[in-house]
């Protein structure tokens, strides 16, 4: 069997503890740039703007009757 930490190998070998923080940190930005914070456009997070779409398509507007959720 070979050795997979020779010279020639194409794996690399790299320090856990700061690929772990690195990756950590980045997906930690990405989550707060993405879904925390509002846009910038107007104002909504992704969320909100999901349900402001699906009460668009379910035609749930102000005048019209209350409906639970549980029947939607």
């Amino acid at each position: 069997m070979e050795n997979i930490f020779s010279k020639d190998s194409d794996i690399e070998l790299v320090d856990i503890e700061n690929s772990i923080k690195s990756s950590y940190l980045d997906y930690s930005m990405s989550v707060i740039i993405g879904r925390a914070l509002p846009d910038a456009r107007d104002g909504l997070k992704p969320v909100h703007r999901r349900i402001l779409y699906a009460m668009q398509n379910d035609e749930a507007k102000s005048r019209t009757d209350f409906v639970k959720s549980a029947r939607i």
